[in-house]
């Protein structure tokens, strides 16, 4: 039996395979074999650049996306799955939305804005080092899910800012045969601010069908002083009523931290492959003041499965006087990422650009 090559790792890197591997970026928009590399020197965007050495020498390492426009980023029309997704992208993280639009469906499977894709949300970098995701210097957003499809893929980035960005990527990825119980990427972004009191906050709801929940992104900004992180994770799934079937015991404990992520009391960075908390930003005193933070949870080594439909929700809570909880109404968002069966459903629509701002 042939090995299709999907979910490649190092525990079958020594298997050969009947996949052929492509490659998409501004050097071979169609990822095209024997065509990288081969922009015309008058319509590449590092012409000037270039001109000295003509056609083949980076004449076209990147696009540039003007205000309020869409551009298309693959467009794959062969069974395959995208394996790895490099990009880096100048201005506001949070005006750049990703879509991701499996088998001709008319409606995008991933919608989120491109730094909380990438799990850095907050508009400036941080150091994420996961198996899922990885952000290095300056501003390279990785990510590895492994993206399963068997007509097509088709990604785009959507400029809904004033200013024109500047984007390099490369979509790496293989053609072949999709097995027939392959299930689909899926992210969605939701963002709420404030959280109204005594309210969670929903990370998914809506999810229909069967699968797998396999990771959640976080950025919470804390409106009070104390400790924000209290709060229980909560998994709805397959028609359960007012109490889940799984109830987490605080925020940080999710996050597979303890007691406040404090070590000497101050709040302790850190990034491993399917958890961590990267970014910590802290007020400077002045104007930024909100105490603002990052965090990731991906279900690699325990994914969530469902049958029929999932929702997740997390609490916010604090202390007050006398040992009682706080409810919190803070600046919360989330991507919620998941595997499952087509068709599927509409996504709930991204809020406005006003909303999505960071200020």
């Amino acid at each position: 039996m042939s090995f299709n090559g999907i979910g490649s790792g190092l525990h079958n890197l020594w298997m050969v395979s009947t996949a052929k591997t492509r490659s998409i970026s501004p050097e071979n928009y169609r990822g095209e074999k024997g065509a990288g590399g081969a922009c015309e020197l008058e319509d590449g965007f590092a012409k000037g650049p270039a001109a000295d050495l003509g056609k083949g020498w980076k004449v076209n390492p990147f696009v540039l996306i003007p205000p309020h426009e869409t551009f298309t980023v693959a467009d794959l029309t062969e069974p395959g799955c995208i394996q790895h997704i490099w990009l880096t992208p100048t201005g506001k993280w949070r005006n750049q939305i990703i879509r991701f639009y499996w088998d001709g469906q008319p409606f995008p499977s991933v919608e989120c804005p491109l730094g909380d894709f990438f799990a850095c949300g907050w508009n400036k970098y941080a150091q994420v080092s996961s198996a899922a995701v990885c952000v290095n210097p300056g501003s390279a957003f990785n990510c590895y899910w492994q993206m399963p499809f068997r007509k097509s893929c088709r990604i785009t980035v959507e400029n809904i800012g004033d200013e024109e960005v500047q984007l390099y990527y490369q979509v790496d990825y293989i053609l072949t045969d999709v097995p027939e119980d392959a299930a689909y990427f899926h992210a969605s972004f939701r963002r709420t601010n404030p959280l109204p009191y005594k309210q969670p906050f929903t990370i998914a709801d809506g999810i229909e069908g069967r699968g797998q929940y396999v990771g959640t992104y976080l950025c919470w900004g804390a409106h009070n002083n104390g400790w924000w992180g209290e709060g229980e994770i909560k998994f709805f799934m397959d028609g359960d009523g007012e109490y889940p079937t799984i109830c987490g015991t605080g925020t940080e404990d999710y996050f597979c931290g303890s007691y406040n992520f404090d070590v000497e009391g101050k709040y302790r960075e850190f990034t491993t492959p399917y958890s961590g908390m990267p970014q910590v930003i802290r007020g400077d005193g002045q104007y930024s003041v909100a105490q603002r933070f990052g965090l990731y949870r991906w279900h690699i080594a325990d994914p969530i499965r469902f049958e029929q439909n999932l929702k997740v929700t997390i609490q916010a809570l604090g202390w007050r006087e006398g040992g009682k909880y706080l409810p919190l109404q803070d600046d919360i968002s989330a991507v919620a990422y998941w595997y499952q069966q087509l068709p599927g459903k509409p996504l709930p629509p991204l809020p406005s650009r006003e909303f999505l701002e960071i200020i």
